[in-house]
């Protein structure tokens, strides 16, 4: 009886949170017109004034900070499917620690199910850059 009073506890809790995100940067090769961010410290930006895009960007310069990987989870089986709105909020938040301008080659994985996400996880990737003036 005290097992199910507990397990009763954890469900109501846990139902109670909101979605929850993993990320990870990874630096990447130099390419042809772009070059490697070599400074450690950078300014962080607002998340609101970064650009995510599926596409290159062509008309202007820049230098690449590092491939950006994050992972949006739903906590509980009563909350929606993470979407891609959501993930390109927290591609956004990454993105503005590292000081980028920009979150380009945006892809998104498809919506699966694990043990830890309750029935829903959705990955998205992307390469910050910072523009060169």
């Amino acid at each position: 009886m005290r097992l199910a009073y507990i397990g009763f506890l954890i469900v109501i809790l846990s139902s109670c949170s909101s979605t929850w995100s993993t990320s990870k940067v990874k630096n990447v090769e130099n390419t042809a017109d772009s070059e490697i961010a070599t400074e450690s410290a950078k300014a962080v930006k607002s998340p609101d004034s970064i650009l995510v895009t599926k596409e290159d960007i062509s008309n202007k310069k820049y230098k690449i900070l590092g491939d950006i990987s994050v992972t949006v989870r739903k906590t509980t089986i009563f909350h929606k499917d993470p979407t891609p709105v959501l993930v390109d909020e927290k591609l956004k938040v990454k993105a503005a620690e590292l000081g980028a301008d920009a979150v380009i080659l945006v892809r998104y994985g498809e919506v699966g199910i694990s043990l830890m996400s309750w029935g829903g996880a959705l990955e998205g990737k992307g390469r910050a850059v910072e523009y060169i003036e």
